[in-house]
């Protein structure tokens, strides 16, 4: 077995968890997309995951799903990869997302644990098994419990992994010895989901992080992986520590991480506009410290 390491990378290695834009209005926001994918790809990104939570995906419907991906695709061209999140609580709807998301262009599907009805492993199994099955795209899992209410234990993963288009995990597990478990039985590309151990999981072999905080700083996120593969590790360390004051503002505060984004990327004048209900935007004084907190980091 090769290591994640030196294994392919199905989707990149710096990936952003890209918010979804929309207008002032509520509306989305196609424009403000292509716009923010090509300053995204820009700045370092190798890889965009489109309607994940950070973009969102329960408050957009399928039809905003499909011409998102195919608005990205337009502005980012073949220079990056597009992982489109599809995961549902219900089989029967994911399979439709996955089929609409081969049908706009994307690259890879990004397939959360079904969430609410806490489906028992052998139910997640075939769930997954399912969607791998409804097309000819690679399948990363997600494993968020904190959000689904359900783990992928890792035995259930290391089964999924036999399945030819399950080549991926996000992982957001908070599981370090479940992880490390998975990496040495198989050839599964790890992506670190939480941006405080983009770090802690590449050096253990994973392909790399899906950021969310990487919408308004993809450099520095980039940064740390790129001290790492030059062997840089003290480098690699020192700056993960610098970003932490950051991640936690956006990440470890009270707050999603989208409605932290949206607020610093508008400071930044950047594409994002307002958050949908049920989430309320960033007030003021939040705004504040996020904005403090990213000047500190690029000027240092």
């Amino acid at each position: 077995m090769t290591s994640t390491r030196t294994a392919a990378r199905p989707f990149g290695r710096t990936l952003c968890a890209m918010v979804t834009p929309f207008t002032e209005e509520g509306a989305l926001d196609l424009d403000g997309a292509r716009k923010l994918a090509a300053w995204l790809v820009a700045e370092g990104c190798d890889g965009l995951v489109l309607s994940g939570t950070t973009g969102e995906s329960p408050t957009t419907t399928d039809a905003e799903k499909a011409e998102l991906i195919a608005a990205v695709r337009e502005s980012a061209g073949d220079r990056v990869s597009l992982v489109a999140g599809v995961g549902t609580a219900d089989t029967r709807h994911t399979v439709e997302l996955v089929r609409a998301a081969e049908a706009a262009g994307a690259d890879g599907v990004l397939v959360v644990t079904p969430y609410y009805s806490r489906p028992p492993q052998d139910a997640v199994e075939a769930h997954f098994r399912a969607v791998a099955d409804a097309s000819g795209l690679p399948v990363m899992l997600y494993d968020i419990p904190g959000r689904t209410g359900t783990r992928i234990e890792p035995e259930t993963v290391i089964r999924l992994a036999a399945h030819e288009r399950i080549v991926a995990v996000k992982d957001c597990s908070y599981d370090f010895l479940g992880t490390q478990k998975v990496l040495a039985q198989t050839d599964l590309a790890y992506y670190a989901g939480c941006d405080e151990h983009v770090l802690a999981l590449y050096a253990i072999g994973a392909a790399g992080c899906i950021s969310t905080v990487a919408n308004a700083v993809p450099g520095p996120i980039a940064a740390i992986l790129d001290a790492f593969d030059a062997g840089d590790t003290a480098r690699a360390t020192e700056l993960q520590l610098r970003a932490t004051p950051l991640i936690e503002a956006m990440m470890g505060a009270s707050l999603p991480g989208t409605v932290t984004v949206k607020a610093l990327l508008a400071r930044l004048g950047l594409p994002g506009g307002p958050v949908r209900a049920p989430l309320l935007p960033a007030r003021r004084e939040a705004a504040d410290k996020l904005l403090a907190l990213y000047e500190e980091l690029v000027a240092a």
